[in-house]
């Protein structure tokens, strides 16, 4: 009796980590100390000493069910992706320069070329980011995964001087909102998705004029990272009064995180295009309007609150970062609400 007749095979961890060194290389900043094996990840923090008041931010996530979409169409190197940005908007969200992340990996068997794909994505995402990959874990769970599945979770590290968090308390009635376009459904609401489609290989291979591509490619397509974005917005001298990352929950749940007591969204849907995946999720699964801007991003991953006389500068920021950015709505007097109005 060995480990390996038990279910979980030494060797293909070794061929794991051989197949992700590269990946993980390609993501190093000059903080990073010693490389990948070691027990810890190293990251030296004297890059931040100049800060007035540096505080440091966190987050922590998955990609949910998305990710048995990966399963049925055998595809793995962007999921790692989602994962990042999950993370690392997050950070952003409050004003933080994501610094470093760690992947963590449960799967059902070891296969060593799938898990770096997996790590690929990851990798790519933290090079989207500017975050340096600087360890992680791929653990073997037979018995209690099928061999053929895997969940993937991550957490990542920021910084920014206190004195430049978004923490939404200078919102006032008569700042403008500005949405950011997401890339489509993003990562979250995927129990609903796998509801209202058949999720076979038929089903998510069938090719839909309204997407230009098939229904599996749109679904997989990977979440936005905005840090590059509002980094933009920083640098052209805009102070973002508020920040909101539209994830599950959609816009009635995660647009009031950012307001003040007192105040409240008052958002045109008409102001910017809907992308076509959800219009088609809507009339497939007859969900109700509410439902999903109560569940979706529906075209916007982020959604910032400015000064009026900031929102010109704003938008012209984040299109030159190579996002899209529209004026949506406006913050009025309420209870932390969120109205929608338009077509």
């Amino acid at each position: 009796m060995d480990y390996k007749s038990a279910g979980v095979d030494i060797e293909a961890g070794y061929r794991s980590v051989e197949l992700i060194k590269d990946y993980v290389k390609a993501t190093g900043r000059p903080e990073v100390l010693g490389g990948l094996g070691g027990f810890s990840g190293a990251f030296s923090l004297k890059g931040i000493k100049d800060m007035e008041d540096p505080v440091l931010l966190s987050g922590t996530d998955g990609v949910g069910t998305k990710i048995k979409l990966a399963f049925i169409m055998d595809k793995h190197d962007t999921i790692g992706i989602d994962c990042v940005a999950m993370c690392v908007n997050d950070v952003a969200c409050a004003g933080g320069e994501p610094l470093y992340f760690l992947d963590y990996i449960a799967c059902g068997k070891n296969y060593p070329e799938k898990i770096a794909q997996i790590v690929k994505g990851v990798a790519d995402g933290c090079k989207m980011a500017g975050a340096a990959l600087i360890g992680g874990e791929t653990a073997e769970h037979p018995g209690l995964m099928p061999e053929d599945e895997y969940d993937l979770a991550g957490f990542a590290v920021g910084v920014a001087d206190r004195k430049d968090i978004i923490d939404g308390s200078t919102i006032r009635p008569g700042d403008t909102l500005i949405g950011i376009a997401s890339s489509g459904v993003h990562s979250n609401g995927f129990s609903l998705v796998r509801k209202i489609f058949r999720m076979d290989e038929k089903s998510l291979s069938r090719y839909y004029d309204e997407l230009g591509c098939s229904l599996g490619d749109a679904l997989l397509t990977p979440t936005i990272i905005y840090v590059k974005a509002l980094k933009s917005v920083k640098d052209a001298g805009v102070r973002i009064k508020g920040c909101s990352h539209i994830t599950g929950g959609g816009f009635y749940e995660n647009i009031p995180r950012m307001l003040p007591d007192g105040t409240s969204a008052k958002i045109n849907k008409a102001s910017y295009p809907v992308p076509a995946i959800f219009s088609l999720m809507q009339q497939e699964g007859k969900v109700e309007e509410k439902m999903m801007y109560n569940t979706y991003n529906m075209g916007l991953g982020m959604v910032l609150a400015t000064d009026p006389s900031d929102a010109d500068a704003t938008v012209s920021a984040i299109d030159a970062a190579g996002e899209k950015a529209y004026i949506i709505g406006e913050v009025i007097s309420g209870d932390k609400n969120v109205e929608l109005y338009g077509a």
